[in-house]
């Protein structure tokens, strides 16, 4: 054996670019950690302040809110921050763009598996108290428990990572385009959105659009909210390939 096979035995492996991007986007873990669940347990008090306030004013009956979506719209902020504050960095790491996207999916990936864990367990106590002893609910809508602990978890992780992708190719158009563009996209989409209510609400449709959710349920639309993710991702991914640093 040589001493050229000696050192190419003796070489480290190489590291993983993908993974320094990751390990970039935690450099700061209030974005991607603590701030999230910042948002999600203050929502739960105010929640719990919400349904004290009822119970005192005489409410009865199970009560149900959907103060666990919370983190989901700041999802939407970390997407624009993945971008917006990591990615010079990550061109003068010298890391692709490609690398950058992936990596920025993955941490992403990482922050909503911990929240969507953190929103499972919730679930799983409110059902072992009732309610917290008083048949009220934070995490546990019934619709969406109705697939079981696994379906509900995954519907909060897609719906999640959905969101960070929103924010993210806002991102991308903004520093592709500029502010203009981006303003016109934001109002392109809401005008679909309001075209869309628009044309259902004229069709006398509302019927028929509330028995296909309910018939599609939570695993369906769960479904349908990977491939408007994975589309997204795809679209991000191409301006960001056109975006100067």
């Amino acid at each position: 054996m040589t001493a050229v096979d000696l050192g190419r035995r003796h070489q480290p492996a190489p590291r993983s670019r993908t993974l320094d991007v990751v390990r970039l986007q935690f450099i700061n873990t209030q974005t991607f950690v603590w701030v999230p669940l910042l948002v999600l347990g203050g929502s739960w008090v105010i929640t719990m302040l919400i349904y004290w306030i009822l119970r005192t004013a005489g409410v009865e009956g199970a009560i149900v809110g959907g103060g666990a979506q919370a983190p989901l719209w700041y999802f939407l902020v970390i997407g624009v921050q993945a971008l917006a504050l990591s990615f010079p960095f990550s061109q003068a790491m010298s890391l692709t763009r490609r690398e950058f996207f992936v990596g920025s999916l993955a941490a992403a990936a990482v922050s909503a598996l911990g929240m969507a864990v953190v929103f499972v367990l919730l679930g799983l106590v409110e059902r072992a108290t009732d309610g917290y002893g008083w048949e009220s609910y934070f995490a546990r809508l019934p619709w969406v428990w109705e697939g079981g602990a696994f379906v509900a978890g995954l519907g909060y992780f897609v719906a999640t990572m959905l969101m960070f992708v929103i924010g993210f190719w806002f991102a991308t158009i903004y520093k592709r385009f500029g502010t203009a563009a981006l303003t016109i996209v934001i109002f392109a989409v809401a005008l679909a959105v309001l075209g869309v209510v628009a044309l259902v609400t004229w069709q006398r449709a509302w019927p028929e659009v509330w028995e296909w959710i309910l018939t599609t349920g939570v695993l369906g639309l769960t479904l349908w909210g990977i491939l408007l993710t994975v589309v997204l991702a795809a679209g991000s991914y191409l301006t960001l390939r056109r975006m100067p640093v």
